[in-house]
């Protein structure tokens, strides 16, 4: 960054990019599988992957999958075709679950792009919370793993979207540090690859009703830094469709499908809970070619 910014060039995930007016943005949220999902979109046509994948641990019916490194292959090979090539994929799990996946975990996935895929680890993400289950055999857990991939080397990165904001005492001593960039600590700093977030609580308003909802606080920094207004974010493992809700308000396209019917009714809730934002149905012939029941707030 430093040599770049010498030689007076940009940050390569600023290049090949447009950013559109976010006003008026289309989605499409439906019932559906997520490989009839992938293979309908074009290549090179999404920005940002949010894949919150099922962790093998039977939590739910949706959650309990044979050979699953097989089956995640299948649809890690169309995430790399419908990415652009500004594009990020960002990967959930959690190590914690080696031993209770059936027949692959995080490592396994991880695994498989490193050997299989062009992709590019950019980040290592450690999402930590204060809250979680005790333990006495080992070291209470307090964090997941979030992988970010770029599609190549200009993947996309605004890191003035998510820079975390300094008090005037604070910035006034950062200030006297002249190796510091007055300019940048105006704007904020770093918020470093930990991210403390705190899980949502069983009684927490933000709860839809699904097992595994992430905070919306999470998908928001994701969506942020890594696509731009305008652009569309693909989830295809939607669950709690908050992915959908950060879309509207961050004015984002989205394509977001589940294949546990409950989808919609979780769906329902996010929406009540957006925060500005405005949206209008998905094309016509994209939407009618998804066999399974489609959001009625996106129908044409």
């Amino acid at each position: 960054m430093n040599i770049l910014k010498k030689r007076g060039a940009k940050h390569s995930s600023f290049t090949d990019v447009e950013e559109a007016d976010g006003d008026k943005t289309v989605h499409l949220s439906c019932v559906a599988d997520c490989l009839t999902t992938l293979r309908k979109i074009p290549d090179g046509s999404i920005q940002l992957i949010v894949c919150d994948p099922p962790y093998n641990i039977n939590v739910a019916e949706w959650d309990d999958i044979s050979n699953y490194v097989d089956w995640a292959a299948l649809w890690l090979q169309e995430v790399e075709r419908v990415l652009a090539s500004t594009g990020n994929l960002v990967l959930f799990g959690g190590l914690q679950y080696q031993n209770e996946a059936g027949s692959g975990d995080l490592l396994s996935l991880v695994s498989w792009v490193r050997q299989n895929s062009s992709l590019l680890l950019v980040n290592l993400i450690i999402w930590n919370y204060p809250n979680g289950m005790g333990a006495q055999r080992f070291f209470s857990n307090r964090h997941e793993e979030i992988f970010w991939f770029g599609k190549s080397k200009k993947y996309y990165f605004d890191l003035d979207a998510v820079r975390t904001k300094l008090d005037p005492k604070t910035l006034a001593i950062y200030k006297k540090d002249k190796r510091l960039n007055p300019e940048n600590l105006e704007k904020g700093i770093n918020p470093t690859n930990v991210w403390q977030i705190a899980r949502l609580n069983g009684n927490s308003k933000e709860r839809v009703g699904h097992p595994t909802q992430k905070p919306a606080e999470l998908i928001r920094r994701i969506v942020r830094s890594m696509s731009y207004k305008g652009s569309t974010v693909l989830d295809f493992f939607a669950g709690s469709g908050v992915t959908t809700r950060v879309a509207l308000e961050e004015g984002r396209h989205s394509i977001a499908t589940d294949i546990d019917p409950n989808f919609l009714n979780f769906l329902d809730r996010q929406l009540s809970k957006v925060e500005g934002g405005d949206r209008s149905s998905i094309d016509a012939e994209f939407l009618e070619s998804f066999d399974g029941p489609i959001h009625p707030a996106f129908k044409s």
